[in-house]
């Protein structure tokens, strides 16, 4: 449902190619919609240049845009597609996971945190997902889960701010930050935070408060260009 390639083109912040990456299954259903659904369809159009764009149901390749579907826990799979829609690994490069790495066991994270480092020399990596899940609260979020047959396989390297930068760092990354999402909350412009707290009443601020400090965001850079990746923060 992610819609970010169709909001960075309507606030003209494309950057020259856009990737995403998730399960055939996923990607299938997605395809599904961009063909069915102008809105989606049409920016896709719009900013593709050259032959007809390349369709089938577990992709789709377009100048600007490319979709694809495969398993990030095989990394030599996923090059091989990456690099059939042209990616160019030597652009400066900013990879986002969302609540990703964390359904990976520890070295199948590890793998791809290693090969997105040796593969990229100007890169960036995002990655937003949960911390502080050693503590009594997160431990109550892993048994939710588990009622629901959601098993977080990576969930030992969610311990603490600190263990999520040491994973980048062990796998390739040159340095890396970590904040939790109630410090990203506190940066927020403070008008914006005025203005959505009174959308709705939250009389559960406390536990509100506990659900941030429970998620993190962590970025890691690798800069042979000396673009200046490393001051990027907050």
């Amino acid at each position: 449902m992610d819609t970010l390639f169709w909001r960075l083109k309507d606030e003209n912040l494309l950057p020259r190619k856009y990737f995403e990456v998730d399960f055939p299954m996923i990607v299938a259903r997605k395809i599904h919609n961009i063909k069915s659904k102008p809105p989606l369809s049409k920016p896709i159009i719009e900013t593709h240049s050259g032959d007809s764009l390349l369709i089938d149901s577990h992709s789709l390749d377009s100048s600007r845009y490319s979709i694809v579907g495969a398993d990030l826990r095989f990394s030599s799979d996923l090059e091989e597609k990456l690099k059939k829609h042209k990616l160019d690994v030597h652009l400066p490069t900013v990879l986002v996971a969302e609540c990703v790495l964390v359904y990976m066991t520890p070295q199948q994270s590890a793998n791809l945190l290693k090969w997105a480092a040796n593969t990229f020399p100007v890169a960036m990596f995002i990655n937003y997902e949960q911390v502080n899940m050693a503590d009594r609260f997160g431990q109550i979020m892993i048994e939710n889960l588990q009622r629901r047959q959601c098993n977080l396989a990576g969930v030992e390297v969610c311990r603490s701010l600190e263990s999520q930068k040491e994973r980048l760092l062990l796998n390739g990354w040159e340095n890396a930050h970590a904040i939790d999402m109630m410090k990203v909350y506190s940066f927020l412009p403070q008008a914006d935070v005025k203005r959505i707290e009174e959308l709705e009443f939250l009389d559960e601020k406390e536990l509100f408060e506990q659900l941030m400090q429970h998620y993190c965001i962590c970025w890691a850079s690798k800069d042979s260009s000396n673009l200046g990746l490393a001051d990027i923060t907050f």
